[in-house]
């Protein structure tokens, strides 16, 4: 089969930024390992930590948003398949890719489902709990239409993959679990006594990590009153004039900024504490967590669907009482933090999957096969597909038209 492959990104990859960084190496990885040709575009700015594709025998290029050159690039291009990076970009590209090259094969990779934690969000800015009922929103039509269009689309959660199944009815054959890739790597144990602190990582640039931080320094006080000696570090990248505001060395309550590497950052520290608010899809800090054999202490919804149903390295709690009991005890038991660390190595072996990636590229190569028998069983994507529902096309033609003129 043809393998030419075009990832169409809504940024360059920043692995030391975000799971979304890895993951999309992740995936790069496992075509170069099938032999794809990858070419690598994006309307983004780079940043000094965007990674080298080249490196990685990709090529990149800068493309156009709203603008009829990407039409020519991909003529000349002649991809077999195209990634779009989220659906976002799905709308802006999609129908570009299939006008010009119409055998090329779409896919979506998710990432997560935004629609599902725009509604986690609401219900917490609202004091609500959450229910399915609140998913059902315009982002949720958004996304769920570029599902539909697309062939193939990656989902990272297996609780979002039973959610797009039972409750949105979506085809199967239109799907493709791929969670996080885990590979064996030799970790130093860092034992218990030479361990200190607390500590919370994530993107700033990411609405639920920004609301985290903020809960934790709500509780930030209660778990320093029984333990005055111990300090909170919070570590992420692109952080704003508001976090930095939050740094107040006297209460032990930090803020220390990018970290470049996150597993040996973790090492130093005894606890990762991440009441994470709302989100979805699987959690990169976690499996991170899992490398450096550091307890944690999460949510819910950061726990959802991220170690198979195993004993959580830690505690989850979502209780501001619990959540602050479980942060003190767990900081003074060793017995119990080494009984969490220990769970974190098992969990991180059991998560090893050396046929990680192969499901998907068959389903690529049995859609290839025979692209036209695939479409068509999926109607509700045919008709999108028809002129009237191409909104997304003309709204980007008539803004490179204004832009013309």
């Amino acid at each position: 089969m043809g393998k030419r492959m075009l990832i169409i990104g809504l940024v360059w990859p920043e692995p030391t930024s975000s799971a979304a960084g890895w993951r999309m190496l992740q995936l790069i990885d496992l075509f170069n390992s099938q032999g794809f040709e990858i070419t690598f575009a994006s309307a983004a700015s780079k940043s000094e930590h965007s990674f080298p594709l080249n490196t990685k025998a990709v090529d990149e290029v800068e493309i156009q948003l709203n603008d009829s050159s990407f039409d020519e690039f991909i003529k000349d291009l002649n991809p077999d398949f195209v990634l779009f990076d989220r659906f976002m970009i799905e709308e802006q590209y999609s129908w570009r890719v299939a006008q010009a090259c119409p055998h090329a094969i779409r896919i979506l990779d998710t990432e997560d489902l935004h629609f599902v934690r725009q509604a986690r969000q609401e219900a917490y800015k609202k004091g609500l709990d959450f229910n399915n009922d609140m998913l059902y929103s315009d982002l949720a039509k958004r996304e769920l239409t570029a599902i539909y269009r697309s062939d193939l689309s990656l989902i990272i959660s297996e609780y979002e993959m039973e959610l797009l199944q039972e409750e949105f009815a979506i085809n199967p054959q239109i799907l493709s679990y791929l969670p996080f890739q885990i590979q064996h790597q030799e970790q130093e144990r860092i034992r218990f006594e030479d361990r200190e602190h607390f500590t919370f990582i994530g993107n700033f640039l990411h609405e639920p990590n920004w609301k985290t931080v903020q809960r934790i320094k709500e509780i930030w006080p209660s778990i320093r009153k029984q333990l005055p000696k111990a300090e909170m570090h919070i570590y992420g990248a692109y952080p704003s004039d508001k976090v930095w505001q939050l740094n107040q060395p006297k209460q032990g309550f930090r803020i220390m900024g990018r970290a470049e590497h996150a597993i040996d950052t973790l090492k130093k520290y005894r606890i990762l504490l991440a009441p994470i608010p709302f989100g979805a899809g699987l959690k990169g800090k976690f499996i991170d967590a899992l490398f450096a054999g550091i307890p944690s202490i999460s949510s819910k919804v950061g726990a959802e669907a991220m170690f198979k149903d195993q004993q959580w390295p830690g505690y989850i709690a979502d209780a501001t009482e619990e959540i602050v009991d479980k942060a003190v005890s767990l900081y003074q038991d060793q017995h119990a933090w080494e009984s969490a660390a220990n769970r974190s190595q098992q969990i991180l072996e059991s998560l090893i999957d050396p046929h990680w990636g192969k499901d998907f590229i068959s389903e690529l190569e049995r859609i290839q096969r025979a692209p036209d028998s695939h479409r068509r069983k999926n109607m509700i994507g045919q008709i999108l597909w028809s002129n009237q529902f191409l909104s997304s096309k003309y709204l980007s033609q008539w803004i490179e038209e204004k832009n013309r003129k």
